[in-house]
Order: C-alpha cells, then structure tokens, then sequence
C-alpha cells in the first residue's frame, strides 16, 4: 500500500499542463493520430446483483417490478436491430450473481434451464457467435477460473472494473460496504486469472468515490504490474462518479474535470503505452480536453441502446465526435471490442472461430474495413 507520493513520479502536486503534455508524448509515439470507438449494442442481461454499492443506478432489488433476467427472445432482437444498424461489439453487462443472495434469481433461470447466471451467459454469446456477425464483450465481474473457461470461446473480451485497490472502501458508510464482490483482493484475481487464460481485458479505476489520489496511483499500478506479467490487458477505463438522485451518494460531490484530467494524464504516464486509456465520453463534455489528457479512446457507444449504468447522460452523436477529434488534429476510427494486435500478433487470446471472423473482417491494422463515422 503507498502511503506517500513523495519518491513517485507522479504527484498530485504536479504542474497538470506539465502531465497532460507528457501523457501526449506518450499517447502519440503509441498510437500516431488515431483515436478509436467502438459501435456496440449494450445488453443488460440482468439488473439483479448481491452487490449494493452506494453509487450505483443499474441494480434493482428483487422486489422492484424493474428486476428482471432478460429473455432470450428480448436479447435476439436487441442484438439483431443492432446488426442491421451496423453495430460490431455485444456488450453483455449484468450484475454480479445475484442467484447467490436472491430467490427470485433463483427461479428466474430455473425457468430458462440454467441455474447460475454464467451459464445463460454464455448460452447467449454463443447464440450471438452463431447467428450474427457480431463480437461479444462479457462485463460480468469477478469470475472463476472455470466460468472464464466456460466464456472464452464465445467472448472476444471480458472486461471488470477493478474501481480501486482501497479496502477503506469497504468500511461501514463507505462505498463498497456491504459488497462481498468489490473486495480488492478478489477483483485483482480476476484480473491475475485472465491474463494466465490469455483473455484480452478491460478494467479501469472509479474515481471520486471517496478514494484519494494516493490509492488512484496504487490501483493504477496495481494493473500495470498484472500486465507486465501477462500481456492480456488491451484497455484501462478512467469513469468519474456522478451523483444521482436515487442512489445512496447522491450528495457526494463528483470529481472535477482537472481532477478526471489529471488522473487520466497520470493513468497515461503510469500504465504500459500498449494498454489503450479511455474515459467516457457521455459523462463529461469536455472532450478536448480529455484528447489533451492522454485518452486514445471513446469506449463503446451505441446507436441504438442507452447507457444503463449512466442512464441520465446520452450517447454523444458520433458525428460530432468525429468532428470533435478532428479539430483536435486526430482521426476518429471505429474498433472491435478485441484490439487488433490480440488477433493479429498475439496467439490464444481469441478462440480460432472468432480469430477467423475478426480477420475477414479487419484491414491490416486490425480495424474493421466499413468503417462508421456517423
């Protein structure tokens, strides 16, 4: 655990013109000109978990009439409106199972054949490989060794916040109280089991959730050491915390943009230059700077669904982010949810079947050949 910043190279007394212009230098010598999205559907299976954080807008309670497993039926023809409106990435997010504390869960997948969530899961990203030409991103936390060998070969990526290394965060009035999956511990397992199964991962830090800058850094290395180790991590998300009127914090204050700014130029100077730096577009307006931070990409955004865990804050029109990014002197790209360089270079991180599907349709840098700007 850090408990000074006084021999580190990042402080939280940095001159942040000085950060953000190193973070450049070193997003531009990785990535040139480019800055990416990805077009995505997003597919909330469940809203159901056993987890309440203080900050969070998607889970329903079991006896909210809003709680639901979403239907077979109800995920096909999401995922295939999508597909005609030229989306590439599922992303299936849900909360973390909720079958362990919950009845209702219970029941529900009894009723659709399956008793835990990871099994519907991956029924249904097979269904997606099969029938579609779509890639599935699989967003469903903390997993075990034998539920990641259950979802690799129908997944293209997986992905968990790791949000923070902070146990304080666990105490009693804190965010993560209460939590038994946002154990720091077992979200850094997960993290070290995919990279030994060579799963290409997303992960990222939350910030503003009562975490000092101190533990930011901490949970920042934290994954650069676990990537030194693998290889596996192909993106690092840096969210900010936004109150909302029905969930616990809703009083906290949100961080504030030279906050989000500084902590994406220090995620930039920290982290491997191979890992990409996102940080979502639809919750703070200041895009510009966000490009002179360091960030080389959008993260998913849909044409068609909104953003269920920020539902108050829409998609912004790839149109203008487009526009945006070339002002700023870069050329917006759209990505598959695998980085091009886990199905062009590295071998077994992606299964044979979605490695074939991803080549026939990716240029010679890995993005797809029809590209949508709009």
């Amino acid at each position: 655990m850090l408990t000074s910043l006084e021999n580190h190279p990042i402080s939280k007394d940095r001159d942040l013109k000085e950060l953000m212009e190193k973070a450049v230098q070193i997003r531009n010598q990785q990535w040139g000109n480019t800055i990416t999205y990805s077009r995505k559907v997003f597919v909330p299976l469940t809203n159901m978990c056993r987890d309440t954080c203080s900050y969070c807008a998607f889970v329903q309670h079991p006896n909210s009439p809003l709680a639901k497993i979403m239907s077979r039926e109800e995920v096909y023809e999401s995922v295939l409106q999508a597909e005609k409106m030229g989306c590439k990435e599922v992303l299936f997010s849900l909360g973390e199972k909720p079958e362990k504390r919950y009845e209702k869960a219970r029941l529900e997948l009894k009723k659709i054949g399956h008793t835990t969530m990871i099994e519907y899961l991956a029924e249904m990203c097979e269904w997606v490989l099969r029938n579609t030409s779509l890639i599935p991103h699989v967003n469903a936390g903390t997993l075990t060794q034998e539920e990641i060998f259950v979802l690799k070969p129908f997944s293209g990526s997986m992905g968990m916040m790791l949000e923070t290394v902070s146990n304080r965060l666990l105490k009693k009035g804190m965010a993560h109280h209460g939590c038994p999956d946002k154990v720091p511990d077992l979200r850094l397992n997960t993290l070290e089991i995919t990279g030994k199964l060579k799963v290409p991962f997303t992960t990222g830090i939350l910030i503003g959730i009562g975490e000092t800058f101190e533990e930011r850094v901490e949970s920042l290395e934290a994954i650069k050491d676990i990537h030194e180790r693998y290889g596996h991590i192909q993106e690092v998300i840096v969210q900010n915390f936004q109150q909302k009127p029905y969930i616990k914090m809703a009083n906290h204050p949100e961080p504030s943009i030279e906050d989000m700014l500084r902590t994406i130029a220090t995620a930039r100077i920290i982290l491997p230059p191979d890992i990409s730096i996102q940080a979502p577009p639809n919750l703070h307006e200041r895009h510009r700077d966000y490009i002179n931070a360091g960030i080389n990409d959008w993260g998913g955004i849909s044409p068609i669904t909104k953003d269920f865990i920020n539902p108050e804050h829409a998609w912004p029109e790839i149109s203008i982010l487009n526009e945006t990014t070339r002002i700023m002197g870069y050329e917006l790209k759209e990505r598959f949810t695998v980085y091009g360089d886990f199905f062009l270079k590295k071998i077994g991180f992606v299964s044979d079947e979605i490695c074939n599907k991803l080549n026939q349709k990716a240029d010679q840098y890995g993005h797809p050949q029809n590209q949508i700007l709009h």
